[in-house]
């Protein structure tokens, strides 16, 4: 026997159960994107690599070593590398760039919600390929908008009941001046003490300093509570900017920790930046993070355009939404189970699930060979509400039994009369769909 094939290490399948979580995060993330004006966007899951180069930095780890290249075939005059997106964000701005939204009215907002991809370290919500939701508002730079998209962030995690479990963590990394006078004296302050920095830490010193600040590792973190702040380096108008947003922030009640290590991994912030940190655990299962991008759009080829935006990851939602006790929406539930014996039985089953489906009900039909008692223990295995049962007998005598599977009573009624008995006792409340066309009366003059 051949030896079973597993997912690729790092990924996993979506089963059913976190289908349901899934589908209940998206509906959450997309009335609160329409409320506030956000349109959905979903640019490619591969773009041209010189994307990810130019936006997220050559020297940022995702660059160096999780980056997921894609082989191209054929002969091409443009030797192009191809990559898997790691993130969104510089994707939304490449097509705010190539679709010339800068002629819209703006801010631009814009969602998105998909894959992405990173040859990463497996760990705890953290895969090769996992999922993210994704708000990007590009055009205007104010206080007040970096606050309201925190705001719609704050809310979302309100609705899928796991706000109480986050922090936010926040900081002013200031403009690209200010960050080039604090990473020089960063490196000096580093100096002669290179060896007693973990491996990534050394390797960060050279290309991007502040990426030392978040580092976890043990003897990093005790350098760098003796190493300058990067609030003696920033600008008035930069310090100005980030109070205000700090005001906003208290004006709609958003409780946050000023975290003057938080930096982020990414090259192209600045200013403001931000992330919901799990309280119990700390960074290291950050659940959503972001913040300015003023540069990032002048970087892809178009105009000085300032931006903000964030990505949140739907496992590390699921994974909170689990060990709070939220339960999501079963919406996948076996409404009627539909038992049959005999040939005759058999054929008037087949019209009688379409009915019941076209209607808005969940709908399975055992129509094989097995025994009615085989049956009747599959629909308890479906937890299915309602069991409609037909044999010759019944089909001769136009007739069919609907059985209540919870309360274990039953009553024979007539077969036309099934679909209408079904949806009374269920309730339109229940029902995927209300009224595709009236099928009811077509039923009844079909089964006559």
């Amino acid at each position: 026997m051949a030896e079973p094939i597993r997912t690729p290490k790092g990924t996993y399948d979506v089963l059913p159960e976190d289908q349901q979580y899934q589908t209940y995060i998206k509906k959450a993330v997309r009335h609160r994107a329409r409320q506030a004006g956000f349109k959905r966007i979903e640019p490619p899951i591969f773009e041209n690599k010189s994307v990810f180069d130019r936006g997220i930095g050559l020297h940022t780890d995702i660059m160096e070593k999780e980056i997921f290249t894609v082989e191209r075939k054929g002969k091409t005059e443009h030797k192009e590398e191809w990559a898997l997106r790691p993130e969104y964000t510089a994707g939304v701005c490449r097509a705010y760039v190539e679709h010339g939204m800068q002629q819209l009215p703006q801010p631009v907002q814009l969602y998105s919600m998909g894959p992405v991809f990173r040859y990463d370290r497996p760990q705890k919500g953290r895969y090769r390929q996992h999922f993210q939701c994704d708000f990007e508002m590009i055009g205007i730079s104010d206080p007040s908008l970096d606050a309201q998209l925190i705001n719609v962030l704050s809310h979302i995690f309100k609705d899928l009941q796991i706000f109480d479990r986050l922090k936010l963590q926040i900081n002013n990394i200031g403009e690209s001046e200010n960050r080039k006078e604090y990473s020089s004296a960063l490196k000096d302050h580093f100096a002669g003490k290179e060896r007693n920095l973990c491996e990534d830490c050394q390797r960060r010193l050279e290309h991007n300093p502040l990426r030392v600040l978040d580092c976890k590792n043990e003897d990093c973190v005790i350098l760098v509570k003796m190493a300058p702040k990067i609030d003696q380096y920033l600008s008035a108008e930069s310090i100005e900017f980030h109070e205000r947003l700090l005001e906003y922030l208290d004006e709609y009640g958003i409780p946050y920790d000023k975290n003057p290590n938080l930096v982020r991994g990414l090259d192209y912030y600045n200013q403001t930046v931000f992330e919901f940190w799990d309280q119990s655990t700390g960074s290291q299962n950050a659940v959503a993070g972001g913040g300015h991008y003023d540069g990032l759009i002048e970087l892809l080829g178009g105009p000085p355009t300032p931006g903000i935006g964030f990505g949140a990851g739907v496992e590390r939602i699921i994974w909170h939404m689990k060990e709070a006790g939220v339960k999501a929406p079963m919406k996948d539930q076996v409404d009627v189970f539909v038992a049959q014996l005999g040939p005759d039985a058999k054929k008037k089953s087949l019209k009688l699930i379409e009915s019941l489906r076209n209607t808005g009900v969940h709908t399975i039909g055992a129509l094989g060979e097995a025994s009615l008692k085989s049956q009747m223990r599959l629909a308890d295995k479906f937890e299915a509400t309602f069991t409609l049962l037909m044999g010759q007998m019944e089909v001769k005598n136009g007739k069919i039994i609907l059985r209540n599977m919870k309360a274990g009573k039953q009553e024979e009624i007539p077969f036309e009369d099934a679909v209408s008995e079904v949806v009374k006792l269920l309730g339109k409340d229940n029902l995927d769909i209300y009224s595709i066309k009236d099928r009811l009366g077509d039923f009844k003059q079909e089964s006559e």
